[in-house]
């Protein structure tokens, strides 16, 4: 665990805070080098159900930029940081529940990375985001870049990627990088309440969808025995048999 990753957890929600406010948030690789491990004790914790990233003013500005001195500051250093980038990215996205990026303020870089790799994005009014590799020489890996076309399509990827500019945030709302935008004292709140209205909702389902919008957006049409697998589990699970009951006594599910 990094000093500047802090995970808590309130009910079925646990929520992964970026600190590092002296340099906005900035992701090290020792930062990006722990997510992997923080994934892994969400997953592995039964009574968490969703998970939120946020930041404080801002949710991250970005990679290091004086670790590019030293840790990047070859070709060899690059590769290197970029498996660490991919494995924290990677860690994410495969995680069997749901996560939320809460932005505030700026996601540049390897911050909108970060939030890429999230299911939904909600922000608030007045954040900035920009992926910036064009500055620097750089090419934005296969898989991050997937995660933003997947997000707002291959001509809106590439006026983002080839002019490194900052968007603001009606315009992320309007191109779909963001779900939902809300004014800075309200986003914390709607972030943990629609997780926590995740966490109510069958387990089966959302771990289901999950993996068939992956394999959807991977460019899966057919439906193969592991797709099956999940329809199997699914009418065969706890969940929903007692979907099920609950319809017919005309309450409300407790999965």
């Amino acid at each position: 665990m990094s000093e500047h990753l802090v995970l808590s957890t309130d009910g079925p929600v646990a929520t992964l805070t970026i600190d590092r406010p002296a340099k906005r948030n900035a992701l090290s690789y020792e930062m990006w080098s722990a997510i992997p491990g923080i994934a892994a004790t969400v997953a592995a914790d039964p009574a968490v159900r969703a998970l939120v990233i946020r930041g404080g003013e801002n949710f991250s500005a970005g990679a290091d930029i004086s670790e590019f001195t030293d840790l990047r500051r070859d070709a060899e250093g690059a590769r290197r940081y970029q498996v660490a980038i991919h494995a924290a990215t990677s860690a994410l996205t495969d995680l069997p529940k749901p996560t939320i990026a809460a932005i505030t303020g700026f996601c540049i870089g390897g911050g909108c990375e970060l939030a890429l790799a999230c299911d939904l994005r909600l922000a608030t009014d007045d954040a900035r985001f920009g992926i910036t590799p064009a500055k620097l020489g750089i090419v934005f890996s296969l898989p991050s870049t997937k995660q933003l076309v997947d997000v707002v399509g291959p001509s809106w990827a590439k006026q983002i990627l080839y002019t490194a500019d900052i968007v603001d945030a009606a315009t992320a709302l309007r191109i779909g990088l963001v779900n939902e935008l809300h004014p800075a004292d309200a986003l914390a709140k709607r972030a943990h309440d629609l997780a926590e209205l995740m966490a109510t909702r069958s387990q089966v389902t959302i771990r289901g969808a999950k993996s068939i919008i992956g394999r959807i957006t991977d460019g899966e049409t057919a439906e193969d025995d592991a797709v099956l697998a999940l329809y199997e589990g699914s009418v065969t699970s706890a969940d929903y048999a007692e979907g099920v009951a609950a319809f017919l006594e005309k309450r409300t599910p407790r999965f």
